[in-house]
């Protein structure tokens, strides 16, 4: 049985308020206050495979927005030993600017990819306000580039990359948003990338903002508590995910925390 270890990197940072983060947020009668938002990538290894699961965002897609850069992504990759040349696979949970940003980096590796995500974003809808606001339209190119030449493996509703690793389509933030279960030595870990933001979204239901399907999002949040039974789920932006699973002190200091440990 194949077990991985899961290392997530905290290379980016916001600070914004909560009614710009919450659907709709004047509904629940809370105060607003101001929140952070913390930006992240995941990398999924044992002794023998490495995967990378989004790339983060780029330096262009980060000042267009005015994001705070903490480490470039690319930086990042390789002081952890992730090297373009060994063409490892990547998972790519949606198509966002800061989950896209630095795909071309591997340009030979495999690009895992809900198959509505990557139509969605080739279709007309793309360029819709609400919808392009969240993306770049270089790397949506190259995303599309990806497909073309054939190096993308496009999956329905979920697909097993390998032994311990599944992808699964849950939608809602947008059409092809997907999560990742990986078996590791601490358990079955779910990285919910971005259908669940905040611990608190699912936790109260409180949808974020950005969303394509509001009803697939909140069956998200049930699909998220299901897959992750037993387990423990990793948000997408939440400034406390490393601090709840510990921060690891290597190669990039307390910018990563490592879930389990790998074993094959």
């Amino acid at each position: 049985m194949t077990e991985y270890e899961i290392v997530v990197v905290r290379y980016g940072t916001r600070q914004t308020v909560r009614s710009e983060v919450f659907l709709n947020y004047g509904l629940y009668g809370e105060p607003d206050a101001p929140i952070g938002m913390d930006y992240f990538f995941w990398i999924v290894r044992n002794d023998e495979h490495t995967f990378v699961v989004d790339t983060g965002f780029s330096r262009a897609g980060g000042a267009n927005r005015k994001r705070t850069t903490l480490i470039d992504p690319v930086e990042a990759f390789g002081a952890l030993g992730v090297q373009p040349a060994d063409a490892p696979t990547v998972i790519v949970t949606h198509a966002h600017y800061d989950h896209i940003g630095n795909l071309d980096h591997f340009d030979r590796s495999p690009v895992v990819l809900a198959r509505a995500e990557a139509e969605f974003w080739a279709g007309p809808h793309s360029r819709r306000v609400q919808f392009h606001h969240s993306v770049e339209d270089a790397e949506l190119a190259g995303l599309a580039a990806v497909v073309d030449s054939g190096r993308a493996v496009l999956f329905d509703e979920r697909t097993t990359v390998a032994d311990g690793i599944e992808v699964i389509r849950v939608g809602g933030h947008t059409p092809g948003q997907s999560v990742v279960r990986v078996r590791t030595a601490a358990g079955p870990v779910l990285l919910a990338s971005d259908a669940v933001h905040y611990y608190e979204e699912s936790e109260k239901a409180m949808p974020f903002v950005s969303v394509a399907n509001l009803v697939d999002m909140y069956a998200g949040f049930d699909t998220v508590e299901a897959l992750a039974a037993g387990g423990q789920v990793v948000s997408g932006h939440d400034p406390g995910t490393l601090d709840r699973f510990g921060r690891d002190g290597g190669p990039l200091g307390d910018a990563t925390a490592v879930i389990g440990r790998a074993r094959i």
